[in-house]
């Protein structure tokens, strides 16, 4: 009996031996395949990383026949250095004509009010067309800017959280279109506030002011004689060589507007038109 003892204590005491040799080799295994896997993907994400980072770069569009032809013979120079660029570049478009909406009201009353009012918005749109191939057209979903008669909200002052009253509001938000192909289209289209209790003056200037936000000037001149003055004037003036000059500028910057972007990149993993778009907004 002591020597069969034995025996069995030496056979338990091999087999503890084994298995704890049999789990070191495994744990070393894990820990060798876990870190083969690591490796891959790290390898992967860079290689993802790149590939998208590549794809961004920003790059200039050819300037529409127009603006590519404007020389300003009075030497006025320009307010660029007041132009910010957004998170995706300067806000350029690159397919012509831009087709704007302008809005119109359904009332019974105040016709004739609501009349002037698209009058003075479109006379607006005509000035600017000169220089950016711009078209109206009937249908909202369809445009590329759209003018809604309706106050902006009360926003707070950058300076003071006190919430200022304003006549007139553009913002844009960026989507994905061109979504049913291999790659997409990053696009912005924007949306111009004009409050429709303003004078048929007024509401010019304004929707003058307004579309050169929209057609890219995202900033203020400094000079009261520009169509973009950072205020309202007494005398709203018409668009200037500064405004034009400025525009070109902006025309001839880097965007990311308007280049195709890879459907796997992570930039397209919130993509659709403009009836299911979710991206980035700003206002001015």
């Amino acid at each position: 009996m002591g020597a069969h003892g034995d025996i069995s204590g030496l056979d338990c005491g091999f087999e503890r031996k084994l298995a704890g040799a049999i789990d070191k080799r495994v744990q070393r295994f894990l820990v060798a395949l876990g870190l083969a896997i690591f490796a891959w993907s790290f390898v992967v994400l860079i290689h993802v990383q790149s590939s998208a980072t590549a794809t961004l770069i920003p790059k200039p569009h050819p300037l529409p026949p127009s603006l590519a032809h404007w020389q300003d013979a009075t030497k006025s120079g320009d307010y660029f250095s007041q132009v910010r660029p957004t998170e995706v570049g300067y806000l350029v478009w690159s397919q012509f004509p831009v087709r704007v909406y302008i809005e119109e009201s359904e009332a019974d009353s105040g016709v004739t009010v609501a009349q002037r009012w698209v009058r003075a918005v479109l006379e607006a749109v005509q000035e600017w067309a000169v220089y950016v191939p711009l078209e109206v057209v009937e249908q909202q979903e369809k445009a590329d800017i759209n003018i809604l008669r309706s106050a902006p909200p009360l926003r707070a002052s950058p300076t003071r959280n006190i919430p200022r009253v304003r006549s007139a509001e553009t913002r844009y938000e960026l989507y994905i279109s061109n979504t049913s192909t291999t790659t997409g289209v990053l696009s912005h289209y924007c949306t111009i506030l004009l409050s429709p209790s303003q004078t048929s003056q007024y509401v010019k200037a304004a929707a003058r002011h307004e579309i050169g936000h929209a057609l890219g000037i995202w900033g203020h001149s400094p000079v009261a004689s520009d169509a973009l003055y950072f205020s309202q004037v007494r005398n709203p003036p018409s668009i200037s060589p500064r405004d034009i000059n400025t525009l070109k500028r902006v025309y001839e910057q880097p965007t990311r507007l308007g280049w195709p972007l890879r459907r796997e990149q992570g930039e397209l993993r919130e993509q659709g038109d403009k009836e299911s778009r979710r991206s980035w907004r700003a206002w001015m």
